[in-house]
């Protein structure tokens, strides 16, 4: 597909959820794709924005195999059309894209079979649920920090964007307060005191006795109905219920209910659009974006991975990522390949156009064989150090590249060195071990 297609299509400026869309389909096996012309045809993949017209256009830049990946170019070349559809606002969005991936298993959206990073929404069946969010990993192995996952209520999901699902999250649950991990619920007939949460409104009490079990499952219903993407119908049964209590004269539980319908038609998502904003910077040709690692230990002892990151030649510290390598052993090459392999399971975090290491040919042929396992076109480096820890020279570095990105990758590479060191001495002054 063409970016001068982008001029036949007259994408709005508003809040939804696109679908780059493949060949047609043999006649007898539509798509299922909703209430769209494009019925047969098979779709490619599956996003959401907060403008469409903006975050299409960013796929037709010049530079995009190093802002999206192979897979995404791939995805590009294949599609011939593109459909969207509008919602009231991103939280709508994020919600609809997760039930349309969902739905639609668009093989772009895919990842690798031992790639189990996607976030989810699960709500615990117990007497009060819990509404927790979960690794993909954790639901596949059975090792759910609450209960086992052949417990759980309901689950939604998948959603490619942990950090938006958190503040989505947070943004249900001031118009729908739930009970989370660390609300525990005590013997019949013996309240504990209230948990933090319970205190400043977010969630309604079960753990002080502050909400019966049937109420508590009429939040938990409205929850599952919103994360459905069943609003209309949820304001529907908020209205009769309203109705219900004005009749009965109960008119502060009714007010109550008036302002959660308000709130569902006015959802203030300011930090969820900030969220969704600073992905779409990340995904812009302009930015460069190197990321370092460094491990540190001490005779394989309480060992620690870190990533820090530089974009265009300045420090983001805000990026930097710390690691607790799973098992002390005196193998920066192994360890090396642990913290890699987990940062490649963050797809949420933007992927960088350059990878640099500590170390010699072995590191380097490390990080070649990760990235090229994960089928990623990103440059890789490493700074061999001499006997006082100088640079020496960086292995992978192509001939006749600016000066500017080798002074860069040294940059990234020495912060790499001091916040490893740092992590590591303030672990293990506290006796830290894994």
């Amino acid at each position: 597909m063409k970016s001068f297609d982008l001029k036949k299509t007259q994408l709005p400026d508003s809040p939804g959820v696109y679908y780059f869309l493949g060949k047609n389909k043999p006649k007898s096996t539509g798509s299922g794709f909703p209430d769209s012309q494009s019925e047969s045809r098979e779709v490619l993949y599956v996003g959401k924005a907060t403008s469409l017209k903006d975050r299409v256009k960013s796929y037709f830049s010049k530079d995009i195999i190093l802002t999206r990946g192979p897979k995404i170019l791939k995805m590009l070349e294949e599609a011939e059309a593109i459909e969207w559809k509008t919602t009231p606002s991103v939280l709508e969005a994020l919600i609809l894209e997760a039930n349309e991936i969902k739905r639609l298993q668009p093989v772009a959206n895919s990842r690798d079979k031992d790639d189990k990073s996607y976030n989810y929404v699960a709500i615990t069946d117990e007497d009060f649920p819990r509404i927790l969010l979960e690794r993909g990993r954790n639901l596949e192995s059975k090792a759910s920090e609450a209960l086992n996952p052949q417990s759980y209520k309901a689950i939604f999901g998948p959603f490619p964007h942990g950090g938006e699902l958190r503040e989505a999250l947070k943004i249900v649950r001031r118009i729908f307060p739930f009970r989370d991990v660390k609300c525990k619920i005590s013997a019949p007939g013996k309240p504990l005191r209230p948990c933090f949460n319970s205190q400043i409104g977010l969630c309604p009490g079960p753990c002080a006795g502050r909400i019966s079990k049937k109420e508590y499952l009429k939040i938990v219903k409205n929850i599952i109905l919103f994360f459905e993407g069943s609003k209309d119908k949820l304001i529907k049964d908020l209205e009769d219920e309203m109705k219900a209590l004005a009749k009965a004269r109960e008119f502060e539980k009714a007010e109550e209910v008036k302002r959660k319908i308000f709130a569902l038609d006015h959802v203030q998502d300011i930090a969820l659009i900030k969220k969704d904003l600073e992905a779409n910077e990340s995904m812009k040709p302009e930015s460069f974006r190197i990321e370092a690692y460094d491990i540190a230990h001490l005779s394989g002892k309480d060992v620690v991975g870190v990533m820090t990151v530089v974009v265009d030649g300045e420090l983001d510290k805000s990026q930097y990522r710390k690691f607790k390598i799973r098992a002390d052993k005196n193998d920066d090459v192994n360890n090396l390949k642990e913290v890699l392999e987990r940062r490649f399971n963050h797809p949420e975090w933007p992927f960088p156009n350059l990878i640099a290491i500590d170390g010699g040919i072995a590191q380097l042929n490390a990080l070649k064989q990760v990235v090229l396992k994960r089928g990623l076109e990103i440059e890789v480096v490493s700074v061999v150090k001499d006997k006082r820890h100088k640079a020496r020279e960086i292995l992978g570095l192509k001939n006749g590249q600016h000066p500017v990105l080798a002074k860069e990758i040294l940059i990234a590479n020495l912060e790499a060195h001091r916040f490893a060191i740092t992590y590591h001495r303030k672990l293990r002054g506290k006796g830290f071990r894994i």
